[in-house]
């Protein structure tokens, strides 16, 4: 029996050996692959932007880009318009003496105030106009705020509506222009006036500014001229003290 088995167990063996043989040759020949493949794939080029269809700014001194091209816009910021710091000397003794009684009574900054009451006095010189009528204006109407503006579309300190005034503001100014503090009390002062001329007293004038003509009380007028008496009175006072210095 034991020389019967030993030719089987050789072949058996052979047979064994060769295909651990065959298996271990696959293996090899499969880590070879894949050591040639990742070292291909380790060797391209890495992905960029370019790639998926982005693009990345080159550096400043490839870009060529002529004044032609790319014509250079200077964007300034937009700014409200403020007034200007007025030389004390500027207001007049009795102009001093109200923007006291303004500065006490509304609560606003000199700052703010001594520039609008410059204004009042140049524009009521100039067109035949009380100054601290206007001032009083200006009081009832905005509280001295330049930016105020109604539901009706006043604007500014006087509260002017533009539709009604284009030939007084120019039709080619800005949609804002009333908003310049300035350029407001010469259009408000011009409406009143008109309003003089046109009605043939301050009241009427008064009326027509405030769109109340059909008011027989004159409510608004006389809210106008009451604070306007108050505004001589406290003018008066400052001259007066004044002079008595």
């Amino acid at each position: 029996m034991t020389y019967a088995t030993c030719p089987g167990r050789r072949r058996h063996s052979a047979a064994a050996f060769f295909v651990h043989f065959v298996h271990a040759s696959l293996m090899l020949t499969a880590f070879a692959l894949v050591a040639f493949v990742g070292a291909g794939y380790l060797m391209t080029e890495p992905v960029t932007y370019a790639d998926v269809g982005a693009s990345v700014a080159e550096p400043a001194e490839r870009v060529q880009v002529t004044a032609v091209e790319q014509p250079v816009v200077e964007q300034r910021p937009v700014e409200p318009v403020r007034p200007r710091l007025v030389d004390p000397g500027v207001l007049s003794a009795e102009m001093r003496g109200v923007r006291d009684y303004v500065l006490e009574r509304y609560k606003i900054s000199p700052r703010s105030l001594e520039p609008l009451l410059a204004a009042a006095e140049r524009s009521g010189r100039k067109l035949g106009v009380d100054p601290l009528l206007i001032v009083a204006v200006m009081a009832i109407e905005s509280s001295f705020n330049p930016f105020a503006e109604s539901h009706m579309g006043a604007q500014g300190l006087m509260q002017v509506i533009p539709r009604f005034h284009l030939d007084k503001i120019g039709r080619n100014a800005g949609e804002d222009a009333l908003f310049d503090p300035m350029l407001n009390i010469r259009v408000g002062t011009q409406v009143l006036v008109e309003g003089v001329q046109r009605f043939g007293s301050i009241q009427s004038a008064l009326q027509y500014y405030g769109g109340a003509l059909s008011d027989p009380s004159a409510s608004y007028a006389n809210k106008v001229l009451a604070l306007q008496k108050r505004l001589l009175a406290a003018a008066a006072r400052a001259k007066t003290a004044e002079a008595g210095v």
